[in-house]
C-alpha cells in the first residue's frame, strides 16, 4: 500500500505526534520523514526504530496507540493517492483478483479502503496485524487462502523483494514509492504502467 496506492506519511505522522505529545508527555516529535523512514517495516520493528529510549513492552503498547488513532484519522482524512489509482485497479480488477497484504497494524488496509470506498476492487487482504506474521508468510496465506497459481506482488522496497522471493511469487517494483530495489525486476514508473507489465508476466503461463 505505502508507496505502491498512496502516501500516508504526513496525516500518520499528525496522528502519532498528537499520541506521544498527549500520552508520553512529547516524548519525542514524529515526522512525515521519520514515518517514510519506517514504511514497510512490522509494527513490532516500527516500535523498537521510533521509541528506542522506551522499554519494548512501552514501545509496543505505545506503537499500538498510535495505530489505533491512525486508523480513525486516515478514515477521516484519508492520504495522497497516488495518480490514477481508481482508473487502474478498475481496469486490473476486470482482468485479475486483487489482494492486498501489508506489514501494517489491524484496521489500516480497512481505512485505505473505507476511506476511498476501494472495497469493490478488492477480493481479500491480510496484514501483520492480524496475525503477528511477516509479509512473506501473509503473501503465501493469501495465495493458499485463495487457490492462486500465480501470483505478483507490487512492492517499492528491497523488503517487499525479499518478501516475495520468500513466499514464491513473482515481483514488480513500483520505482515511484520510498525505496530502491537492487535486483533486476520489471518496474512501472507510475501505477498506470502496471497492467502492462503485468501482461508480459502473464504472457508466459
Amino acid at each position: 500500500m505505502d508507496g505502491t496506492l498512496w502516501d500516508s506519511s504526513e496525516n500518520v505522522a499528525k496522528s502519532w505526534d498528537e499520541v506521544v505529545r498527549k500520552e508520553k508527555n512529547g516524548l519525542r516529535r514524529i515526522t512525515k520523514e521519520d514515518v517514510q523512514s519506517v514504511m514497510g517495516l512490522t509494527m513490532t520493528d516500527i516500535a523498537k526504530r521510533l521509541f528506542p529510549m522506551l522499554e519494548e513492552e512501552e514501545a509496543f503498547a505505545l506503537t499500538d496507540r498510535c495505530g489505533e488513532v491512525e486508523n480513525a484519522y486516515l478514515r477521516r482524512c484519508g492520504g495522497i493517492l497516488y495518480p490514477h489509482v481508481e482508473d487502474t485497479l478498475k481496469l486490473l480488477s476486470a482482468r485479475y483478483p486483487l489482494y492486498i497484504v501489508s506489514n501494517c497494524q489491524k484496521g489500516y488496509i480497512e481505512a485505505f479502503l473505507d476511506y476511498y470506498q476501494f472495497w469493490k476492487y478488492v477480493q481479500d487482504i491480510e496484514c501483520f496485524g492480524n496475525n503477528n506474521m511477516g509479509k512473506a508468510y501473509n503473501i503465501r496465506l493469501v495465495v493458499k487462502r485463495n487457490h492462486l497459481d500465480h501470483a505478483v506482488y507490487v512492492g517499492d522496497i528491497q523488503g517487499d523483494y525479499r518478501a516475495s522471493k520468500e513466499a514464491g511469487v513473482d515481483f514488480v517494483h513500483a520505482a515511484y514509492g520510498f525505496g530502491s530495489v537492487d535486483e533486476n525486476v520489471p518496474a512501472v514508473l507510475e501505477f498506470a504502467g502496471l497492467p502492462d507489465v503485468l501482461e508480459d508476466i502473464f504472457r508466459s503461463f
